[in-house]
């Protein structure tokens, strides 16, 4: 199966999409901020990467942007609950720079498993 990086500053999502993907059968890794992923990345290879987008530290655009230039085959997802402020919609952006999929918080279950499998598949 699947190894998935999950990035997220928030400890509660990461340990809630670690469950969900672990029992679909995936193997998860977690990292607070983009830096950490990018080292696990240099150590170990990963099929995908379920980034948050607002991250102290490296944030999601910053992590996704490195990703594309450092692991071109990596596939990633961008995630927030934050969506748009102003006149930037960061989940379009983060398409943009080469997130596969997208997934908005809070999210169920079905939504993880689902974009998960798109997003590898893509």
């Amino acid at each position: 199966m699947a190894r998935i990086v999950v990035v997220d500053d928030e400890p509660d999502i990461c340990d809630l999409l670690r469950e969900i993907l672990s029992l679909a059968g995936y193997d998860v890794l977690v990292a607070s901020d983009g830096d950490s992923a990018m080292a696990l990345l240099r150590h170990q290879p990963v099929d995908l990467i379920i980034t948050d987008i607002f991250m102290p530290g490296k944030e999601g655009i910053e992590t996704i942007m490195e990703l594309r230039r450092d692991f071109p085959t990596v596939k990633i997802v961008a995630m927030s609950g934050g969506g748009t402020t102003g006149e930037l919609h960061y989940l379009r952006d983060a398409v943009q720079l080469g997130a596969v999929r997208t997934i908005l918080k809070p999210f169920g279950e079905e939504d993880v498993l689902r974009v998960a499998r798109e997003a590898l598949a893509s």
